[in-house]
């Protein structure tokens, strides 16, 4: 194997299952699942290649291997696909076995069963019937799949798990849809029913990857999910607590307990953000780890049996607070607190959370309520109107959690003291505001300049509006699309001033419409009777709107900007 440890490659289903190789789903991995909507879409992208003007092959995605010799391959990703094209493959031989039964061609259909039964799904002894097959599967489902499935006999339908009863639809449901392509033809069955394994074998491919341990596999998930590709690190995860507790020779009552308590975890979060979560209940806890190392840290420090419960315990104590913070609306909070934890959620900036969840732990109520809104605070100085790189702040924000979990930060005083590091001062943060430009055509830019009027709003009028609502909409004084020498304004002063701060504020929805793309002065009534006192002031303060305008008013809402998002203990 190559020096970077995983090696990639395009392979038909042919290659894959029919070169001698065996394949294992891991003990822990999570059990079959599919139902008639995969199955439905995957018969017909089947049906599409064998049709003469249909797609000459189709693309089965990603399919993550684990091994050692290059001989046998752990399935990490990919398990619910090759398990269902396994049980095409025994949906082919059933109707093979018909054919035999009917008398139709004996010799041959054995002759052909036996070939695609040791190319694509194994040995079956001929005296015990005792399957070794290619593909074994998980600890719940691998005796069904070899006891009753692979020998092609009765399969039972009482007292399974609802994954074994999966795994008899899906084989019942292909059986039957083979029959049917079989009889839309005539003649040669068996010889059809073969030429349509190797079709599939041949027409179905994959992106193999392959790696050497669970750390490689672990990394292969991270940069594929960056790029879009969402693939389960959580059952990567999930595999390797369960090995833990597997070779200390745990009971199979505590394995039992562990998978109920994950399931609950992972049902409550889905399965996409528990690596988010993880990592974030992971450093409210303990030393810094970054995303891609995260698994290496936690299979470092989790080798036995009691770090495993003590894991599991931490995240469900964690998992509220967690949940909170990412979905502040459905929260049992106060309504400061869903609102500040709604504008983190509005920038998008989650640095803080393993901090918020060290002190939802360890602070009362008011001081938790303080820290939520310092975090909003110097997100908005650092991250939105500075735009600094987060590197340094999510490193002191897990130092200071780490500080707070260990006991020797207790109060909300000191903890903010601890952060000052990464609270933009007032000087900074006015003449950074001052200059600010924000593109509100990117939904989440847009939604930040509404939290920013509605505040400045507030600040000057009283009235509080809140951001999210339909009632208004953001007001482009300089309209977006303002024809050539609009109030005087070159192309290139509308293209840098166009979403300037100051060239922005808030109007009824509606209202602004009819306005479009006037002159200022044919928009100015407009503002003088809007309901908003920052609208009314613009008309107020402007009986004409320059490049010099725009300047003086986004210079005084800096001024107002720097008083609404200020700790007072660090300015």
């Amino acid at each position: 194997m190559a020096a970077t440890n995983f090696n990639t490659e395009n392979n038909t289903f042919r290659k894959l299952i029919g070169n001698g190789l065996t394949y294992r789903i891991p003990r822990f991995q999570r059990d079959y699942s599919w139902t008639s909507d995969e199955w439905e879409d995957l018969w017909a992208d089947i049906l599409a290649t064998l049709n003469p003007d249909g797609e000459s092959s189709h693309y089965m995605g990603y399919l993550v291997l684990q091994s050692a010799d290059d001989k046998t391959f752990d399935v990490i990703d990919g398990q619910q696909r090759l398990t269902t094209l396994s049980l095409i493959v025994l949906g082919v031989l059933k109707n093979l076995q018909r054919q035999i039964e009917a008398g139709n061609e004996g010799d041959s259909n054995t002759q052909r069963i036996n070939q695609i039964r040791q190319t694509y799904v194994g040995y079956l002894d001929p005296v015990t019937l005792i399957a070794r097959p290619k593909l074994t599967l998980n600890r719940n489902n691998n005796a069904y799949y070899r006891d009753y499935l692979l020998p092609l006999g009765h399969l039972p339908r009482r007292n399974l798990r609802a994954s074994e009863h999966s795994l008899r639809k899906a084989f019942e449901w292909f059986d039957k849809q083979i029959a049917t392509y079989l009889k839309a033809g005539s003649g040669n069955e068996g010889a059809r029913l073969a030429q349509l394994v190797e079709d599939i074998s041949d027409k179905l491919f994959f992106t193999v990857i392959t790696v050497t341990d669970e750390l490689n596999a672990y990394k292969v998930f991270e940069t594929l999910n960056a790029r879009g590709v969402r693939l389960s690190a959580t059952d990567l995860l999930k595999n390797y607590l369960f090995s833990v507790l597997d070779r200390g020779g745990e009971s199979d009552h505590e394995l039992q307990i562990l998978e109920e308590r994950w399931e609950s975890l992972v049902g409550r979060l889905q399965s996409e953000n528990f690596p988010d979560f993880l990592r974030a209940h992971w450093n409210s806890r303990r030393n810094f780890a970054r995303q891609a190392d995260l698994f290496k840290t936690i299979r470092s420090k989790i080798i036995n049996r009691e770090a495993v419960f003590g894991l599991l315990r931490g995240m469900e104590e964690d998992l509220d607070t967690y949940l909170a913070l990412t979905s502040p609306e459905v929260s049992d909070w106060s309504p400061d607190d869903k609102h500040n934890a709604g504008v983190l959620k509005t920038f998008r900036v989650r640095q803080p959370y393993p901090l918020l969840l060290a002190a939802r732990r360890s602070f009362d109520a008011d001081d938790f309520s303080g820290l939520l809104r310092a975090t909003m605070v110097i997100s908005m100085r650092y991250n939105v109107i500075g735009a600094f790189g987060t590197a340094e702040q999510e490193r002191t924000y897990n130092t200071v959690a780490e500080r707070i979990a260990s006991g020797e930060l207790k109060q909300l005083g000191e903890t903010l003291a601890a952060m000052r590091s990464i609270y933009v001062e007032d000087r900074a943060f006015r003449a950074a505001f001052a200059e600010k430009v924000i593109r509100t055509t990117d939904s989440r830019n847009n939604r930040v300049v509404r939290f920013i009027l509605c505040a400045l709003e507030r600040q000057i009028s009283g009235n509080d509006h809140s951001f999210t609502s339909d009632a208004f909409n953001i007001e482009h004084i300089l309209p977006q699309r303002a024809p050539d020498g609009w109030g005087g304004f070159s192309n290139e002063e509308m293209d840098g001033l166009l979403y300037r701060l100051g060239n922005m504020t808030l109007m009824q929805a509606g209202a602004n419409r009819g306005a479009g793309n006037a002159d200022y002065a044919a928009k100015r009534p407009d503002y003088q009777q809007s309901g908003f006192v920052l609208t009314q002031k613009v008309a107020m303060e402007n009986a004409e709107w320059t490049p010099e305008r725009i300047a003086a008013r986004q210079n005084w809402m800096a001024d107002q900007a720097t008083a609404i998002w200020r700790i007072a203990q660090l300015s």
